[in-house]
């Protein structure tokens, strides 16, 4: 889903860390990690699994531990929705650096590589990225919280900045953006970690502040949110299609190494309240099924998109609810195999159909 507005309909903010004071000692440097150096779509091989996953601090957060920690086997990353960065600061949620969470993923063989999400708006962005003492003091806030514990990298998530359709400030960001990453990137390898990238889907006037291209060359993985083709904000529809995936996929393919490459399949859903102006609400696959179950409503699939979706009647308003399960993920995997893309995600451990890890195994 959008990740950020997942967090701010969320409680709670700690630990402060202020970018321009942060010029201390790092950890010492680990071995340099720089990522393969790769044309895009070039297949190669990988002894890596295959899955990573997003773990919320909201919510039944043991439950989305135990989850990743019964399909270890298929999970090679867990990123724990942590931290949010503001123009000049790096700030913890609540629970961010669980030790304990952290040394059982690491015990299972996981590696962990927390998120990051921002604050500041498209301008605001733009101008902290170049200029280069204010993007120094961010990547240096950013290096600090990444060696606070004993993290295997860092991601950005960073999508308000995407939020604009000004093309001149688009494009200020999208130059922008890839300063930041080149420099973070840069310097997380020079500790050993990991520099991960998420990103919009680049299709339909869609993530165009994001440089692929740039990103699949700095980066060790590139994260592509597979979902919200239809969103809270819109009509009402799949949060992904087939169609769609073609298009994705085709773009990222000819601009990022596909071994580079991770598609993230949603496991919520959107509730859309027939004649509303309001935004739609958001479903866990576990209570879309079960509000599906109590109100009666009959299962529909959807085979163009590779969706399930049903509508029902709650105070004489008509509702229609649009999810994902275990059957539409694997009738959307064929379009990764169909462009050798191996890498999966899934937003977010606790939310999902049981029943996709199976389908995940099976791609």
């Amino acid at each position: 889903m959008d990740h950020v507005s997942a967090t701010r309909a969320r409680p709670g903010l700690a630990l402060v860390l202020t970018a321009v004071a942060l010029a201390g000692p790092l950890a010492p440097a680990a071995a340099a990690a720089a990522p393969p150096g790769t044309e895009a779509g070039v297949e190669l091989a990988t002894d890596r699994r295959s899955v990573s996953a997003w773990l919320p601090y909201w919510g039944d957060t043991e439950a989305a531990y135990q989850d990743a920690l019964e399909h270890a086997d298929q999970l090679h990353t867990v990123s724990p929705f942590w931290y949010e960065a503001s123009a000049d600061t790096v700030k913890a949620e609540d629970g961010a650096g669980n030790e304990g969470i952290i040394d059982g993923l690491h015990r299972a063989g996981i590696r962990v590589v927390p998120t990051v999400t921002e604050t500041a708006g498209p301008a605001e962005m733009a101008a902290l990225m170049h200029d280069p003492r204010r993007r120094a003091a961010h990547v240096d806030a950013l290096l600090e919280m990444a060696g606070s514990r004993s993290y295997d990298g860092v991601e950005l998530d960073y999508e308000t900045m995407a939020t604009t359709n000004d093309r001149a400030t688009l494009e200020r960001v999208r130059t922008g953006y890839n300063l930041l990453t080149r420099d973070l990137c840069a310097r997380l390898h020079t500790r050993g970690k990991e520099c991960v990238i998420t990103v919009l889907a680049h299709v339909r006037g869609s993530g165009a502040a994001y440089d692929y291209q740039h990103l699949g060359k700095i980066a060790d993985t590139v994260r592509i949110m597979g979902y919200d083709l239809h969103w809270s904000g819109g009509e009402a529809g799949p949060l992904s299609s087939k169609d769609w995936y073609e298009e994705v996929l085709r773009y990222a393919t000819d601009t990022i190494p596909r071994n580079k490459i991770e598609v993230a399949f949603p496991g919520y859903g959107w509730d859309w309240t027939k004649g509303s102006k309001g935004r739609a609400g958001h479903l866990t696959w576990k209570e879309a099924d079960s509000l599906r179950k109590q109100t009666g409503a009959d299962y529909h699939f959807d085979a163009a998109s590779g969706t399930p979706h049903f509508t029902y009647r709650k105070n004489g308003a008509d509702h229609e609810v649009w999810y994902q399960d275990a059957r539409g993920v694997a009738e959307q995997l064929p379009l990764l195999k169909k462009y050798r893309v191996r890498g999966t995600g899934l937003w977010a451990l606790g939310f999902e159909d049981p029943e996709v890890w199976a389908a995940l195994r099976g791609q």
